[in-house]
C-alpha cells in the first residue's frame, strides 16, 4: 500500500502543477479584463473639440495718454516717468495721472535760450552794420551826383576854350556819369545783400524763438492729465513689464505711460501655439472663465488671429496672438485679469466616443480592447475628432460597449478583428461645416456590422 502511494506521487504532483498554472492564467486574464476601475463605456452624444489657452483681459478700446508729440521736435525722444498714480486708480477728467522728469527738458531749454540770445545778438549787429553801410552808400551817391554837376558846369564853361580843353571837359563829365551810374547799381546790390542777410539772421532768431516757445509748451504738458474720466491702466513693455516710476516713455503711439480703457466692452488677448492655431479662426465661440472668480462663466467669440507668429519672453515656442471679444457686459471685469479660454474649434453631433487611453495603435491601425461575455476582443476601430480627453469612434464599436483603458497582459495572444465596411465621414454642426478626417470604419451606427 505504501509502495503504491509512492508510485503515484509523480502523477499527483504533475496534476497539481497543471491546476496551479491554469488558475494563475485565469487570474491574470481576469485581472486585466474585469477591473471596473480600468474600463469605460462607449457613449453617444455631441462631441466638442476645444483649444484651451490662458489670456489677459483688456478693453476693446482705450485712450492712451503720454508725453506731448511736440517733444520730438525739440530733440526729446524718450522721457523718464518721475511719478504716476497707482494702477487701477479711477481719475476724473483733467486729473494729473503722471509727472515726467523735466531734467532733459531744462537742458534743452537752456540750450535753445542761449541759441536765441546769440541769434538775437547777430540780428542786432547785422541791423547796425546794414544801417551804417547803406548810409555810407547813400552819401557816396550824393557825392557822385555833386561831382557830375561840377563836370557839367565845367563843360559849359569850356565852350569858349580851345578844342582840346572842351574835349577834356567832355571826357570828365562822361567819367562822372559812368561813376554815378555804377554807384547806383552797387547801391541796389548792397541793399539786396543787406536784406538777404537780415532775412537770414531774422529766420535764425525766429527758429530759436519757436524752439523756446515749444519747449515752454512741452514743459506745461510734462504733467500728464487724463483727457476723460476712467481707470488708469499701465502700458506694458515688449517684455511684458509694465511702465512705472523710472521707466521711459516715448512721444509716439504705443509709447505712452497709461491707458484709460472703456470698461463696457472687454476682450481677452491670448497666445496660441503654432500646433493649435491652424484650427482657430475668427468667429468661433469661446467659453471664458476667470482665475479671480472660477464660478463666473462668460461667452465670447474670436475676432482676430495673427498671421505672423512671435516669440514670447521666456519661451522658445512660436505663438500667434488671438483676440477674443466678450459678449456680455460685466461691471466686475478689470483689465489685467487672467482668463481661461476654451475655444470651440469643432462640434460633432450624435457620435460615439471613448477616452483617449482606450485606443491603441500598431502599424498605423487603431484598435481597442472590448470586454464581452466571451472575454476580451481586440477590435479595429475608425477614429475621428479628438480633444484633450476623448476621441470619436466612427466605426467598430456600439453604444454601451465596454472598453479597457489598460491593455490586458495577454494582448499579444489576441487576434485583431478588422473592419469590413468602408468608413464615412462625420460632419460638424453648421457653425463649422468642415469634414472630420477618418481613415477606416463606418459611422457611429455601423457597430457590430463593421466587425468580422
Amino acid at each position: 500500500m505504501l509502495g503504491l502511494s509512492r508510485a503515484r506521487w509523480p502523477i499527483l504532483a504533475g496534476v497539481a502543477l497543471a491546476v496551479v498554472a491554469a488558475a494563475a492564467f485565469a487570474l491574470t486574464r481576469n485581472a486585466g479584463a474585469d477591473d471596473d476601475g480600468l474600463t469605460a463605456v462607449v457613449a453617444r452624444g455631441d462631441f466638442q473639440v476645444e483649444v484651451k489657452v490662458a489670456g489677459d483681459l483688456q478693453a476693446v478700446s482705450s485712450v492712451e495718454i503720454g508725453p506731448p508729440a511736440e517733444a520730438q521736435r525739440v530733440g526729446m525722444y524718450q522721457m523718464k516717468i518721475a511719478s504716476i498714480v497707482p494702477e487701477g486708480t479711477v481719475v476724473d477728467s483733467g486729473a494729473v495721472v503722471a509727472e515726467l522728469d523735466r531734467g532733459q527738458l531744462l537742458t534743452q531749454q537752456n540750450t535753445y535760450s542761449l541759441n536765441l540770445q546769440k541769434a538775437q545778438a547777430v540780428f542786432d549787429q547785422a541791423r547796425l552794420d546794414t544801417t551804417l553801410n547803406m548810409s555810407k552808400s547813400r552819401e557816396e551817391l550824393r557825392n557822385l551826383e555833386s561831382a557830375l554837376e561840377e563836370r557839367t558846369i565845367a563843360q559849359e564853361q569850356a565852350r569858349y576854350e580851345a578844342p582840346s580843353l572842351r574835349r577834356q571837359a567832355e571826357l570828365e563829365k562822361q567819367k562822372a556819369e559812368r561813376a554815378l551810374e555804377q554807384a547806383k547799381k552797387d547801391y541796389v546790390t548792397r541793399e539786396n545783400q543787406a536784406q538777404a542777410k537780415m532775412r537770414e539772421v531774422s529766420a535764425d532768431v525766429q527758429r530759436n524763438k519757436l524752439y523756446v516757445d515749444m519747449i515752454s509748451q512741452v514743459s506745461s504738458q510734462m504733467s500728464i492729465r487724463a483727457p476723460a474720466a476712467g481707470m488708469v491702466v499701465y502700458i506694458k513693455e515688449y517684455n511684458g513689464r509694465k511702465r512705472g516710476v523710472g521707466a521711459f516713455t516715448y512721444p509716439y503711439p504705443g509709447g505712452g505711460v497709461a491707458t484709460l480703457p472703456d470698461l463696457t466692452k472687454m476682450q481677452t488677448t491670448c497666445y496660441v501655439n503654432e500646433v493649435d492655431v491652424r484650427r482657430v479662426v475668427a468667429g468661433q465661440s469661446v467659453t471664458i472663465t476667470f482665475d479671480s472668480d472660477p464660478t463666473k462663466r462668460l461667452t465670447g467669440r474670436v475676432t482676430s488671429v495673427a498671421n505672423v507668429g512671435e516669440e514670447r519672453p521666456n519661451s522658445d515656442a512660436k505663438v500667434f496672438e488671438v483676440k477674443i471679444e466678450i459678449a456680455e457686459s460685466d461691471t466686475t471685469l478689470r483689465p489685467g485679469m487672467t482668463t481661461a479660454n476654451a475655444i470651440e474649434t469643432a462640434h460633432v453631433k450624435d457620435v460615439l466616443s471613448v477616452p483617449l487611453e482606450a485606443v491603441t495603435s500598431e502599424a498605423n491601425i487603431p484598435f481597442v480592447f472590448v470586454r464581452s461575455a466571451r472575454g476580451v476582443i481586440k477590435q479595429e476601430v475608425a477614429t475621428g475628432e479628438m480633444n484633450d480627453t476623448h476621441i470619436v469612434i466612427t466605426a467598430g464599436l456600439d453604444e454601451g460597449d465596454v472598453v479597457l483603458l489598460v491593455p490586458p497582459l495577454d494582448q499579444s495572444a489576441l487576434e485583431l478583428r478588422r473592419l469590413t465596411t468602408s468608413p464615412r465621414s462625420v460632419t460638424r454642426d453648421s457653425a463649422t461645416p468642415t469634414t472630420v478626417p477618418v481613415t477606416k470604419g463606418d459611422t457611429g451606427g455601423a457597430g457590430r456590422g463593421g466587425r468580422k
